[in-house]
């Protein structure tokens, strides 16, 4: 992200520097600016599509996390509970109490 941010700001510093050149009455740089134009669109589609994996893998591995614990995609408070249970009894048996 922090990549396609650095990219971003060179784009547009590209461009602003080709307006520059083409108010200036110099239009070598319009296709400059036309490069530019779209360089910055491709690197926002590119940045957009990056976002959306990101979301994508973010929920993938939230529902992961919440199908792993009971199945259904919730916390099983009472599986749990006895998961609890059954680990201090081991524990204090373990212990000799």
């Amino acid at each position: 992200m922090e990549l396609t941010g650095e990219l971003y700001r060179i784009a547009v510093e590209e461009l602003n520097e080709a307006f520059a050149e083409i108010r200036a009455g110099r239009f070598a740089g319009a296709k400059e600016a036309k490069r530019a134009v779209r360089d910055l669109a491709d690197l926002s589609k590119a940045l957009l599509e990056e976002r959306r994996n990101v979301e994508r893998l973010r929920r993938q591995i939230a529902g992961e996390l919440t199908t792993g614990l009971s199945g259904g995609g919730a916390l099983d408070l009472g599986a749990a509970r006895d998961e609890i249970g059954r680990r201090l009894a081991r524990l204090r048996a373990a212990a000799g109490d």
